[in-house]
């Protein structure tokens, strides 16, 4: 009995597996695309703070950068607040405000970047799994038009490794974004610490002066 219920159920094919696949890629394609948008406009935005306060500091006008940092649009900036505020409270404090301010942006940059990475691992096996359906399909087909014979299997085994072949176009594109996305967080992650360390020494070193 509950192999028959089954039956019904996998007798239904592959195609709904090729919606969910589709709709999968879709939104797949829209976090790639805001994931590097995002990263150019970030990127940017670092390079031109960086430029602005890189003489400040090194001039050490302290009350200039505070300016610059906190009338500054982007949340990067974040992590540099981060250090003025602990700068002014001594190392320690420094170092757990800095670190904290870190991990919101670590956060921020690797945001959506979960699925991207679920998706590539799984889209292949949704896709096996609508080739299994279209596969039993096939055979109960077959079992109701002996006369068919092998055209009757062929056609239908070829028609569900469709669902295979799109499982494995949709989780490419991810793996690859996936992979290029985590590579360029952490390179904003360095640039935002190698920002974070040149404040703080140059600040700390005046305070000790």
């Amino acid at each position: 009995m509950l192999t028959e219920k089954l039956l019904e159920v996998t007798l239904v094919g592959s195609e709904w597996i090729l919606y969910i696949l589709l709709g999968l890629s879709v939104l797949s394609v829209a976090i790639i695309v805001e994931r590097a948008l995002f990263y150019l406009a970030n990127r940017k935005a670092w390079a031109t703070l960086k430029k602005r306060i890189e003489p400040m500091v090194h001039g050490r006008r302290w009350d200039e950068v505070r300016q610059v940092i906190d009338s500054w649009p982007g949340a990067e900036v974040e992590v540099l607040r981060a250090a003025m505020d602990g700068s002014e409270i001594g190392p320690e404090a420094a170092d757990k405000l800095v670190e904290s301010a870190m991990i919101h942006e670590q956060q921020r940059l690797d945001r959506r970047l979960a699925f991207l990475g679920t998706l590539g691992n799984n889209a292949p096996f949704i896709g096996l799994f609508g080739t299994v359906l279209g596969i039993i399909r096939a055979f109960h087909d077959l079992s109701g038009n002996l006369q068919g014979g092998a055209n009757v299997v062929m056609a239908g085994i070829s028609e569900a490794l469709i669902a295979t072949a799109v499982g494995l176009f949709v989780a490419i594109p991810a793996v690859i974004a996936f992979n290029y996305f985590n590579k360029s967080s952490l390179r904003e992650v360095n640039r935002a610490r190698a920002a974070v360390n040149e404040i703080l020494a140059c600040r700390l070193a005046g305070r000790d002066d």
